[in-house]
């Protein structure tokens, strides 16, 4: 006999009535509490299915029922598995949310440089001193443990800690790992994971070697693998219609700078620290610009923000004679625009 959804209904009853009390619950306590508009004679039909299936337990006659150790594993099984559907909502709209903001930078850069007729350069939000919101780990086997990251900004990183093997790992004690992640790490930036913290992780925990493994490729997916925001670039050949570029001894230079990026990352850097604290649109002209290479050029930067302490920037690189009235108006509305969809 399985259980439908009757008796899962009059088994839960039972068991929190029980955990609340811890008195035997009879039929009547049943259809006060279950929401079931059944009669007290059909309540007790299913409970004496529920005594035969071995969930419940009748300790004296006459008396209501209690929960057996079956029908507790019943019980928590339901919680973990609940519990894991509303991970995995939100792992999807985590990643949703991701996808979404690298196809809106990628399309706002394209269509940056279309409507300037210049270069553009946006970046993605940098995550080195976000903080963790949530932490969700998954055994995938004996040797692999799949990470998930969720950061301010609803920004998600994954990573695959690998296992020496020496700990067994079931779903109990992964679902422990987690409670305790989070409840040590949320909140934390990389930069606060310090030896002091993972010695508190691992005084709570048995699984001192997966935690150490666990941690490590937090601290190297954060602060190593995507610790500089990623970089979007698209107009380069449009330097190319300005002969006072292509004619200087930077041309090369600075188209070499889009294909490496390496260069660019430094402007913006270099931009973001000259800009700190002043107006939210720079304009560089000539020698101002962080970069020598781009000497001969005018550079418009301007910054938005996710949200939670998250921002990016937007950059336009032309000639000096650029259309700064066209240019300044465009960042302006792109500013707005990111503010209103993320923020």
């Amino acid at each position: 006999m399985e259980l439908d959804q009757r008796k899962v209904v009059i088994l839960t009853t039972i068991i929190k009535n029980y955990l609340e009390t811890g008195e035997p619950v009879g039929s009547r306590t049943i259809s006060k509490y279950s929401g079931l508009n059944l009669s007290s004679a059909t309540i007790r039909n299913e409970m004496s299915d529920l005594e035969e299936m071995g969930y419940i337990l009748q300790p004296h006659t006459s008396a209501g029922r209690i929960p057996s150790d079956k029908g507790y594993r019943f019980y928590v099984d339901q919680l973990m598995e609940s519990h894991q559907h509303e991970i995995d909502d939100v792992k999807t709209e985590m990643f949703e949310k991701v996808d979404r903001l690298e196809t809106t930078l990628k399309t706002l850069v394209k269509n940056l440089a279309q409507n300037t007729n210049y270069a553009a350069v946006v970046t993605g939000p940098s995550i080195r001193t976000n903080k963790i919101k949530f932490i969700q780990t998954s055994l995938v086997d004996s040797k692999r443990l799949l990470l998930v990251i969720m950061m301010q900004g609803n920004i998600v990183k994954t990573a695959t800690v690998l296992l020496d093997g020496s700990e067994e790992l079931d779903f109990n004690r992964v679902l422990s790992i987690n409670m305790l992640l989070n409840d040590e790490l949320s909140g934390l930036s990389v930069e606060d994971i310090t030896e002091g913290r993972l010695a508190q992780l691992l005084a709570r925990t048995n699984h001192k070697e997966t935690i150490k493994a666990i941690v490590s490729s937090i601290v190297d997916v954060l602060d190593i693998k995507f610790g500089d925001s990623q970089i979007y670039t698209s107009g380069a050949t449009n330097i190319f219609k300005y002969p006072e570029l292509t004619e200087s001894d930077n041309a090369s230079k600075l188209i070499s700078a889009f294909e490496t990026k390496d260069e660019l990352a430094a402007l913006v850097k270099g931009a973001e620290e000259r800009g700190e604290g002043k107006r939210p649109i720079q304009v560089y002209i000539g020698d101002e610009s962080p970069l020598q290479n781009m000497a001969d050029c005018s550079v418009v930067t301007a910054s938005y923000e996710l949200g939670n302490g998250l921002k990016g920037t937007i950059g336009v690189i032309g000639p000096k004679r650029m259309d700064y009235e066209k240019v300044l108006e465009i960042l302006s509305k792109l500013q707005s625009e990111m503010d209103q969809a993320f923020k």
